[in-house]
């Protein structure tokens, strides 16, 4: 077969952001797509079969758009490039690229950064009830608190309230020292860690102390309207149906919800049901509602987690396989 090649010029000020370190980003390009990357005084040829070249030149030409935005490039940016098939690849990332929500207290830039999370924003932009499901890592949290906190430095809502189930995950409330509020912050952390993130320890701890921003234990919702918030439920996947129910009805007028969780970590007892499931049966047809569901894809922590997360799945997959198999063997034996 003839080696077709196809030369890019890349500016020598990206150079080193497209590469990676120790050439790590190209190299990964090359192994996944079977190409031949090399830098000839800045221009870059790739050679190769047609279909991969012409693959690997548009991944390229994305980071180098990406990296000319100002973006200091991650391996993540790379390996989701790569996950896109190549008929839907069009400008996908430059695309998510362009949707910046705010920025951090260090001026760092918050951004969905996968096809999934974009579609997160966009439904939390458009529906007044959002629910956010999928694995540790892919941003649901984050970005909805990062929404949260645009809509109120906006004034589009006059206070933000952030909670979770404070469920025990195999330790005891009750050894934790201090009083009620003492027991129930270490379960409220992730929260407050973003908020700091984002907002600023001393802008953060002014509202609070206004109260209109609020971190409570979901029990502290029972018997309340909240009107005019932005409310923010994390690890939904710990609420009872009797719980989820109760949270959802105390929305009031001019409020915004975002409910996150992810299915495969419940720390409920094994008999209990999961709020987040029900839900997902009950609301799924509801107009006002979306339902956006995160996948291994969409984790955007350490390749590793990714990788972690996808042969889980895998696993309990097979393991669901193997169980409907076992149920249809007994149920054939049974009839005979």
């Amino acid at each position: 077969m003839e080696e077709y090649t196809v030369s890019m010029d890349v500016p020598v000020a990206h150079m080193q952001n497209l590469f990676g370190e120790c050439d790590s980003y190209i190299r990964k390009i090359e192994d996944q797509l079977h190409v031949m990357i090399v830098d000839r005084d800045g221009a870059v040829r790739i050679s190769g079969e047609q279909k991969a070249v012409q693959h690997a030149a548009h991944i390229v030409q994305e980071l180098l758009t990406l990296s000319e935005r100002g973006n200091v490039l991650e391996e993540q940016n790379v390996d989701y490039a790569l996950e896109i098939e190549p008929e839907n690849q069009g400008d996908v990332l430059v695309q998510i690229d362009e949707d910046c929500i705010c920025h951090t207290i260090n001026g760092k830039p918050i951004k969905p950064k996968t096809l999934g999370q974009k579609q997160y924003v966009d439904a939390i932009r458009n529906h007044m009830i959002v629910f956010g499901i999928g694995p540790a890592g892919t941003g649901k949290t984050y970005l909805a608190m990062a929404m949260a906190i645009m809509a109120f430095q906006n004034n589009e809502v006059s206070r933000i309230i952030l909670t979770r189930p404070a469920i025990e995950a195999g330790e005891k409330l009750g050894f934790l020292p201090g009083d009620l509020q003492s027991k129930v912050d270490p379960y409220l952390r992730p929260l407050y860690d973003a908020l700091y993130q984002i907002m600023g320890a001393e802008n953060f701890n002014k509202n609070m102390e206004k109260g209109l921003i609020e971190v409570a234990p979901l029990a502290y919702m029972r018997g309340r309207t909240l009107d005019n918030a932005y409310i923010i439920l994390d690890e939904a996947q710990n609420t009872t149906p009797a719980q989820m129910k109760m949270f959802l009805t105390r929305i009031g007028f001019g409020s915004k919800v975002i409910v996150t969780g992810d299915a495969s970590q419940k720390d409920l007892p094994p008999d209990a049901k999961s709020g987040l499931d029900m839900a997902a049966k009950v609301l799924s047809r509801i107009e006002g509602i979306a339902f956006c569901r995160l996948g291994s894809r969409d984790v955007v922590r350490h390749p590793l987690v990714q990788k972690i997360v996808k042969a889980y799945d895998d696993y309990e997959a097979k393991e669901k396989y193997n169980e409907s198999k076992q149920k249809n063997r007994k149920y054939n034996r049974g009839r005979k």
